[in-house]
């Protein structure tokens, strides 16, 4: 699993470092070269859902094979692509696995594992994620740099390639609920508790996006710091999302709620200390460190979404991607709108903490409202 999240977080990412290369080859302008960052996200948000509805009765392994095929598939057609429209519409087709993937293989480890292990179980799932952040993305950017963006997409297929051997080898026959189906798993929707957890992802998470999205900007134009420091505070970043994931995942086995609330209280602290300590070096490094460690969110709300829907669990499980790409997306946008205000790159951390914070609050909100049910979400 860990190996087929590498792939996939490797896919996702990457392009941000050979983005100039891409628009060059194709004869289009850098903004719309971005556009296939876009495309690739717009899967991901439609793919969850649909793919989790439509294999709801599917075998779990067979559907992850079915999904890492389609992800191989999409990346090789991306190399090969002919022309800039090609390119968009099979990053499009590429991202439609990348939500339901995480979410099948979250419920197959967590059904695998121990329950008092199920936290841990759940986050190896995102170790693959968290290690392409300070391997996978820095060499495949470097490769593609050297040899080309066609080159990278090969290799990154031969990547999923190697993840849909391991599972077919590795991974057991896990059949679905006797009385799972579309119906009962779009059923879920009708939960307030869903909704709760899926928007306090949408919006807490935007903080460290919008903070992660503009990181480059503020350390060269406010920290003034030397070009060679940007790869630094990318693999510090990154080595701080592998932490969070490791020491995030065991505080939801103790409690989901708990790991939620406390990875939103700690990224709002940081993102205001980001602000504060973005004219100076090492204080801003330290805390680029510590706000990687905020994607221990991730495994939190897989597992809060698992609880709160005990007998319809993928379309749940898989909509947790779709309402994390919203919050890259928003964050990202909310960054660079109170720059383009003239409030200055580092104000990027007081919006990151704002958007953390209302997280944190439609959080406590949808606790409170739970309580107030009389409902107790099943240990």
């Amino acid at each position: 699993m860990a190996v087929s999240t590498f792939a996939i977080g490797t896919g996702e990412f990457t392009l941000m470092g050979v983005l100039p290369d891409l628009a060059r080859a194709l004869g289009v302008s850098v903004p719309q070269a971005g556009h296939v960052i876009s495309a690739y996200a717009l899967g991901v948000v439609v793919g969850a859902p649909l793919i989790a509805t439509i294999g709801a009765r599917m075998d779990r392994r067979r559907l992850l094979l079915v999904l890492m095929a389609v992800f191989v598939a999409g990346n090789l057609a991306s190399a090969l692509s002919p022309g800039y429209g090609a390119l968009f519409c099979m990053r499009f087709v590429t991202g439609l696995p990348h939500g339901a993937f995480y979410g099948v293989a979250a419920l197959v480890m967590a059904a695998m594992a121990d329950p008092v292990r199920r936290g841990r179980a759940v986050g190896s799932v995102f170790v693959g994620l968290t290690v392409a952040h300070v391997v996978g993305v820095p060499l495949t950017t470097w490769g593609g740099q050297v040899l080309g963006w066609r080159a990278m997409y090969g290799v990154i297929a031969l990547m999923g390639l190697l993840g849909l051997v391991l599972i077919a080898r590795n991974v057991p026959d896990m059949a679905a609920g006797p009385a799972s189906s579309p119906l009962r798993e779009l059923g879920v929707l009708r939960r307030p508790q869903v909704w709760f957890t899926l928007a306090t992802g949408a919006i807490g998470f935007g903080g460290m996006f919008c903070v992660g999205t503009y990181m480059t900007e503020v350390l060269l134009t406010v920290t003034h710091a030397p070009g060679p420091v940007v790869p630094l505070a990318q693999s510090l970043w990154g080595m701080g999302m592998v932490a969070g994931n490791i020491a995030g995942s065991r505080l939801v086995d103790v409690s989901p709620a708990r790991a939620i609330v406390v990875t939103l209280a700690g990224s709002t602290l940081m993102s205001c200390l980001f602000a504060l300590c973005a004219g100076a070096m090492v204080p801003v490094l330290l805390v680029i460190s510590l706000m990687g460690g905020v994607i221990a969110l991730l495994p939190a709300l897989q597992t809060r979404l698992m609880d709160v829907t005990p007998d319809a669990q993928v379309l749940a499980a898989t909509l947790n991607h779709s309402a994390v790409n919203i919050a890259n997306a928003f964050g990202a946008w909310l960054g660079g709108a109170v720059i383009a205000a003239g409030y200055g790159a580092q104000s990027v951390g007081w919006a990151g903490a704002a958007l953390s914070g209302a997280g944190l609050v439609v959080f406590s909100v949808g606790l409170l409202a739970q309580h107030m049910g009389g409902r107790r979400v099943p240990a």
